[in-house]
């Protein structure tokens, strides 16, 4: 792991990544929603299906897409979204801004690849100074003082999601959030001296899929999630 794989808790904004971003805009055009959808609907979604190695149900005209452990069916060319029946409880393609614009552009520029099995810190990716200072304070140390001190809910949580533990920290899970591309939480616990901690950690296959505001905003998406989640999974 990185030097800087243990980042340390600081008091964080109100605003999401997303608004600081810009991000329902296009980083260089500047342009709304509408512009992804306009590009979603002139796609071939045949095209989009072998890319990413997806189903396309050609009949009914929808995708059938994993995101964060459930299976939604996205319709083309209009972008509604569904989710198939799970135990899940909360279904943020069907509710999260955020969520459904990053998807609309994975669907759109996005690449089935797999990682060599090595992770990397979000400093670590080709453009890892871009945003740095955004995910850091709204996706590190957010996760560190949502559940720094609540280790037992975050355990129940991720197991909730049936994400897999891993070896880091006090406590780490992995989840995908789409086909092959796979996150870590690492999360180490407060105590008297020392404050909570933590890091995310990418599979290396991101930069063939996402630029640097995606997953700043992907950081954010998956641990605001985890507060609906919860409701679910802590009674």
């Amino acid at each position: 792991m990185s030097s800087d794989a243990k980042t340390t808790l600081d008091p964080t904004e109100n605003e999401s990544v997303g608004d600081k971003l810009g991000y329902e805009k296009d980083s260089k055009e500047r342009l709304p929603w509408e512009h992804y959808l306009s590009q979603y609907r002139d796609a071939d979604p045949k095209e989009i299906a072998t890319r990413l190695g997806i189903s396309y149900n050609e009949a009914e005209k929808y995708f059938a897409l994993k995101f964060l452990g459930t299976v939604y069916q996205i319709s083309w060319p209009d972008f509604e979204v569904s989710h198939e029946e799970d135990d899940m409880g909360f279904y943020p393609l069907e509710t999260m801004v955020y969520a459904r614009t990053l998807t609309i552009r994975f669907l759109l520029n996005g690449a089935c690849a797999q990682g060599t099995g090595k992770f990397k810190t979000y400093r670590e990716m080709p453009w890892g100074e871009v945003y740095l200072r955004q995910f850091d304070g709204r996706c590190i140390k957010r996760l560190a003082f949502s559940y720094g001190n609540r280790i037992k809910d975050f355990q129940t949580i991720m197991e909730h999601m049936h994400c897999i533990p891993v070896k880091h920290g006090d406590i780490a899970y992995q989840l995908e959030i789409f086909p092959g591309y796979l996150v870590q939480m690492i999360l180490w616990e407060g105590d008297e001296e020392f404050p909570p901690s933590s890091q995310i950690l990418f599979s290396d296959n991101f930069p063939i899929s996402f630029q640097a505001e995606d997953m700043a905003v992907m950081g954010d998406v998956i641990i605001g999630s985890l507060k609906s989640y919860a409701k679910v999974a802590i009674c």
